[in-house]
């Protein structure tokens, strides 16, 4: 019966996370690239890239930190952490798809040897996170079902990727705003 249950589960849970995350990174896509946003200009909204690295950079530290549990076999404080890596990285969705809405897409416009870095570090960034979004889904699925052989062997690809995207989010911010200047 248990079996029954599982796999039934699978067939359900396993398209249903491939669903949603293709779903996002459409949607996703569609916003950076053929939506113009309102251009509103008011001062918050001038923010929101701050707020946009700054659960990137929790999401980053919750990670670390959840690593650093799981190495010391404290699972239950491992989970925490890395629950809360999960949901300052839905926050981050949350404002960055409210951003990129009311703001639109931003040039970047420095010139010299910042450019490239910048660009392979954006391009990275999306083509990792794209990657990453369905992994993350899938990792907690394991983890949830208790499926831990699974969720152990998922994870071990997953933790660098999100380590990465989670990163070089708050390094995409700080290359816009300290260096985005014409020349």
């Amino acid at each position: 019966m248990q079996n029954q249950l599982e796999s039934r589960d699978k067939r359900i849970a396993l398209p249903a996370i491939f669903a949603v995350s293709t779903l996002a990174i459409l949607f996703l896509f569609w916003l950076i690239y053929f939506n113009t946003g309102y251009d509103l200009k008011a001062g918050w909204v001038e923010q929101m890239p701050w707020l946009n690295a700054t659960f990137n950079g929790i999401s980053a530290i919750c990670l670390l930190l959840g690593f650093r549990e799981i190495k010391r076999k404290n699972q239950i404080t491992h989970q925490r952490y890395m629950t809360a890596a999960f949901g300052s990285s839905a926050l981050f969705l949350v404002s960055y798809i409210a951003y990129h809405s009311l703001h639109g897409d931003t040039l970047f416009l420095a010139q010299g040897l910042i450019r490239p870095i910048y660009f392979f570090t954006l391009i990275s960034h999306i083509l990792l996170s794209i990657v990453a979004l369905p992994l993350v889904f899938l990792t907690f699925y394991f983890s949830l079902t208790k499926r831990i052989a699974i969720h152990r062997k998922l994870a071990r690809v997953t933790f660098p990727l999100w380590l990465y995207v989670s990163v070089t989010g708050v390094l995409i911010v700080l290359f816009l705003k300290l260096f985005n200047v014409a020349a």
